[in-house]
């Protein structure tokens, strides 16, 4: 497994060289190391680590899957089961939207993105594009519920309000974002029949590999839920390292150095002292300076911090969880998903997609959860 590993390694470092978002986020760790007041050994501070470990142990799990070959026969299935490229495009962006309602958005990403690649490979269906509109559902879905995504959840345990009062607040948002991204879907995906490429063969299927990795799906997102994501992130490399350590070999580890990077870039950004003083001066005891503080916030560091450092200047959950869910789309810093989608699709120019979707987007979301925001009664 030595010459596996050593070939991971290149393969890294050649991802890294080539990735323009992680050269840039290592570029502009220079600027911000000068000007902060935290010294370079606090850096590991600034890093989330639980989130780093979830993140490590879906992307060996949902490797485990993909190895398998359950993925491939299951995007067979799909091929056979849809009529045509517009009725697949819906439900892969339908079955996003709803998985990340219960599943969070991270999570529905893995377990839909990997189908879909596989999927398009058989049918040469326009892969990036369909991860961008899945990208966008998960930012829609999961704003829906106080589980859906970490600043909902966050917000919700702040407002201590009910699962259905926090539902029914978002439920114009996330039904009137949703409609329109259907809309968008269908409009932008063919309806002509879906045909498999020549030479394609059903990938063999790895049972003993497949059985493992789905039995430890739910324990590790039980025990994550319950912020034991160390101990399951270890307890998973543990076992792939034992029955099948080509698993690890695989992973996308330069995926893992871009958010740590990112968390480190980012929170050295918010603890600048101009950065401070800037947001006491925004006025965010007005609702409407609060939803554009929010929205513009998680374009600069993401929805979660932006909700986190939000709450303390405002208890207004309404306003906030309206803003920071719509700051999801945009700039693809906005929300964590969007990375993971990014990353997962393979293709380096991704991003340009994405923003060609994803900033009309947050144009569209703004005004909508403005209107529903401050037509409404309490204001």
């Amino acid at each position: 497994m030595t010459g596996a590993w050593a070939d991971a390694l290149q393969r890294v470092m050649r991802g890294l060289r080539a990735d323009r978002f992680f050269l840039v986020l290592l570029a502009a760790l220079v600027p911000l190391a000068l000007l902060s007041p935290i010294p370079p050994g606090g850096y590991t501070a600034l890093v989330d680590w639980p989130t780093i470990a979830a993140l490590t142990g879906l992307l060996a799990l949902t490797k485990g899957l993909e190895l398998s070959g359950a993925l491939d026969r299951l995007g067979h299935w799909l091929v056979a089961s849809l009529p045509t490229e517009r009725a697949a495009a819906l439900g892969l962006v339908s079955a996003a939207a709803l998985l990340s309602t219960v599943l969070t958005n991270d999570v529905a990403l893995f377990v839909i993105v990997p189908l879909t690649l596989g999927m398009c490979r058989l049918t040469g269906m326009p892969a990036t594009r369909l991860i961008v509109f899945e990208a966008l559902a998960v930012n829609v879905g999961s704003a829906l519920t106080p589980i859906g995504n970490p600043q909902n959840l966050f917000l919700w345990q702040l407002a201590r309000v009910s699962f259905g009062a926090f539902v029914w607040h978002l439920l114009p948002l996330v039904a009137a974002l949703m409609a329109a991204l259907l809309a968008l879907t269908a409009a932008r995906f063919r309806g002509q029949p879906i045909q498999v490429m020549p030479a394609d063969a059903t990938q063999p299927l790895d049972r003993s590999l497949l059985a493992w990795s789905l039995a430890l799906y739910g324990p590790f997102l039980i025990a994550t839920d319950l912020h034991q994501a160390g101990w399951a992130v270890a307890g998973v490399l543990v076992l792939f390292v034992v029955v099948r350590p080509a698993v690890l070999a695989q992973l996308d580890w330069g995926l893992l150095l871009v958010f740590v990077l990112m968390f480190i870039d980012l929170r050295l950004l918010a603890g600048l002292p101009a950065v401070q003083q800037g947001v006491q001066s925004l006025g965010l005891g007005q609702p409407v300076n609060l939803y554009l503080a929010a929205i513009g916030a998680s374009q600069l560091v993401s929805n979660v911090p932006a909700a986190i450092a939000l709450a303390e200047y405002s208890q207004d959950w309404r306003v906030m969880v309206y803003g920071v869910n719509v700051g999801g789309f945009g700039w693809m810093v906005g929300s964590l998903a969007n990375l993971i989608a990014l990353r997962l699709s393979g293709d380096g120019k991704a991003w340009l997609v994405f923003h060609r979707y994803a900033i009309p987007a947050l144009v569209v979301a703004s005004v909508l959860g403005y209107l529903l925001l401050f037509g409404a009664a309490w204001y």
